[in-house]
């Protein structure tokens, strides 16, 4: 019996809602926050990463027939750097065509395609350095976690170009591993270690309507977990004990049960995410709610139990994962970049299967604040741990050996116009987002123009201009945010009572040329505190306005940020500043901080110290390591009065 069993009975189900994301390429995002970052990605970023990965020879056509002892090794991963910066380069050039940036992009598609064997085989690791290797150890070498990334950027590029020129070759790949792969006499009953081509093999499906990869990626999820164990069979194979895993068990890799059993996110957080992307995709291709429940199950408990405020997950370096419920520290957050851009693509797609505001809230929080901390302001350096303090030695950096998050991070955002909006066939429009943006669309019958005018996310006023070419009847969602407890909806200047369903506002109504709705978000400066559980955070509090997470640097205070304190009755105000990083909000207000110098050489003594009050300065934890090295904190103590 399968997780699909009885799966013609789930066809007919018709619970799962039929949303769909409005493409990119149909949005036009030209605000004051998010548009100047974007082309910053186009005009830096991409062209600075294709460079770092030239000068580590990572597709210098020279360093072909490698042999042992040549340096530099490429490592069993370097493909899906590649692969990422090609699926992030290919959205740049559907929405801004540029021809330096097409001739990177098509050397790194020749390159790629240059290491394919005969048979279909396509991975640079197991082609140049170690052939006899092939499919040995599938639990610690990533051969299809990067046939994933390949088959992803394969799909965009087609999708965004039009050309078959790396979708061929991936989908003889995909025809190969399928051959190799899969519950028939001859073929491995197995699975990756580090999952990716379950989600990938679902969208080749989608674009080509070949339903043999679509029914691979609902292997891989079946056979996961099942016993006997596919990793301890393939370590006998090798001649290894199974007990000697350098991780401590399946956990790791979310392979400890079969997939439905599992109730709770654990292991690697980047691993997880990418695996549970893939279970909400099955899901819905399947209409199964049975697997859209598993999903749900492991998403509460992550995001109620398992995520940092700034949406960062993860805690640990020893496992780049999970550990215990409320195991948040701050200095030692790992929060990888990789792990919040993965939460935000399973977050998207359980948003089309549940239209509820809580994904979208996280999409949100992780946008703003986990993932965005993961670059500099100039796009030129990246953050791959994330975390919520620092003591002035956590830098960003230019690259990495291992540089998964830089080209995840912008592959990410240059297809940021896609978490914006989502239609129900052509009767409904939902707004998850707040980026100002025109997308054209097709509603109620009709061609139909929105144009969304807001300074989000310094303020919270979004103005949503309606211009069908002929009058048309639909309905408007328009998510309240979670962090906002007052909102405001005008429809042609008329007050409406808010009619608020899983966390969307609703307008229903026969649209014409000249309506505009606005919503208002009250967006006051705002104190959070931790479940207790979160010993670390116990008399502390963290600093939020709207999305946005605030956070201390020692660039505005020049005092140890562990002796400030913040009383609970402490004015706090917000003002935009145009000349600091790059023009932001800030807040400002009254802290206390302790007093050290009539300790003189005291080390103990019966009296607790004394303090005086100052002004500080915060600023969004994205920007945060952008000036001169020094402290930093989010989670403050405070000074309760």
């Amino acid at each position: 019996m399968t997780i699909f069993n009885n799966i013609n009975r789930a066809n007919k189900l018709g619970e799962i809602p039929g949303l769909v994301p409005v493409p990119f390429s149909n949005v036009v995002i030209n605000d004051k926050f998010w548009a100047p970052r974007l082309a910053n990605l186009r005009n830096v970023t991409l062209p600075l990463m294709f460079n770092q990965m030239q000068e580590a020879n990572y597709f210098n056509a020279a360093q072909r027939g490698w042999k042992r002892g040549m340096k530099p090794t490429p490592f069993v991963f370097w493909e899906t750097d590649i692969t990422k910066w090609l699926e992030a380069a290919s959205y740049s050039l559907r929405t801004h065509p540029d021809s330096s940036l097409e001739a990177m992009l098509n050397q790194a598609i020749d390159f790629l395609v240059s290491l394919q064997q005969p048979d279909g085989y396509l991975n640079l690791y197991f082609t140049e350095v170690e052939p006899e290797k092939r499919w040995t150890n599938l639990r610690d070498w990533h051969e299809l976690y990067c046939a994933g990334h390949l088959i992803e950027a394969g799909v965009a590029h087609f999708e965004t170009t039009g050309k078959r020129t790396l979708l061929d070759p991936v989908c003889r790949y995909a025809d190969y591993i399928d051959s190799v792969f899969g519950p028939a006499p001859g073929q491995r009953r197995g699975y990756d270690g580090h999952e990716e081509i379950e989600l990938a093999l679902v969208k080749l499906y989608r674009v080509t309507g070949e339903g043999r990869y679509l029914n691979l990626a609902r292997f891989f999820v079946e056979e996961r977990g099942r016993q006997p164990h596919f990793f301890d069979i393939e370590a006998w194979e090798r001649g290894e004990d199974p007990a000697n895993f350098w991780q401590t068990g399946y956990e790791y890799n979310q392979s400890h049960q079969p997939v439905l059993e599992q109730s709770e996110i654990v292991g690697h957080a980047v691993r997880a995410v990418y695996l549970y992307s893939a279970v909400a995709d099955l899901a819905k291709e399947y209409n199964n709610e049975t697997v859209f429940d598993t999903c749900l199950t492991l998403w509460n408990h992550l995001s109620s139990k398992r995520i940092y405020i700034t949406g960062g997950i993860g805690p640990s370096a020893h496992n780049e994962g999970f550990t215990k419920d409320y195991d948040l520290p701050n200095l030692t957050a790992y929060a990888e970049t990789c792990a919040a851009t993965g939460l935000v693509f399973w977050s998207h797609r359980m948003l089309q299967l549940d239209p509820n505001s809580r994904y979208a809230d996280i999409i949100e929080r992780a946008l703003y604040n986990g993932i965005l901390s993961g670059i500099s302001l100039d796009g030129s350096a990246y953050f791959y741990e994330n975390p919520l303090a620092s003591k002035g030695t956590h830098h960003r950096q230019k690259w990495y050996k291992c540089a998964c998050c830089p080209p995840n991070l912008a592959r990410l955002f240059m297809s940021l116009g896609q978490y914006i909006y989502s239609v129900k066939g052509d009767t409904q429009l939902q707004v998850h987002l707040y980026i100002q943006n025109e997308v054209n669309l097709q509603l109620g019958g009709r061609a139909v123009t929105v144009r969304q005018l807001t300074d989000y996310p310094w303020d919270g006023t979004i103005r949503l201009e309606i211009e069908p070419q002929e009058p048309a009847e639909f309905e408007l969602l328009l998510r309240i945010p979670g962090w906002c407890k007052r909102a405001a909806l005008r429809l042609n200047h008329e007050e409406l009572n808010l009619e608020i369903q899983k966390g969307y506002a609703r307008v229903n109504r026969r649209w014409q040329k000249g309506d505009f709705v606005e919503l208002v978000l009250d967006m006051p400066v705002r104190r959070q505190y931790s479940n207790p559980a979160v010993e670390e955070n116990i008399q502390r509090v963290a600093i939020t306005r709207g999305p946005l997470v605030y956070c201390l640097e020692t660039a505005d205070t020049n005092i140890p940020l562990n002796f400030i304190s913040l009383s609970d009755t402490a004015n706090l105000t917000s003002r935009y500043d145009p000349t600091i990083l790059g023009g932001i909000a800030v807040i400002e207000g009254e802290f206390m901080v302790i007093q050290t110098q009539d300790w003189e050489d005291q080390l103990y003594r019966s009296e607790p110290p004394t303090r005086t009050s100052f002004n500080f300065k915060a600023i969004p934890y994205y920007a945060w390591d952008n000036r001169e090295a020094g402290e930093m904190q989010v989670w403050l103590r405070t000074n309760r009065t």
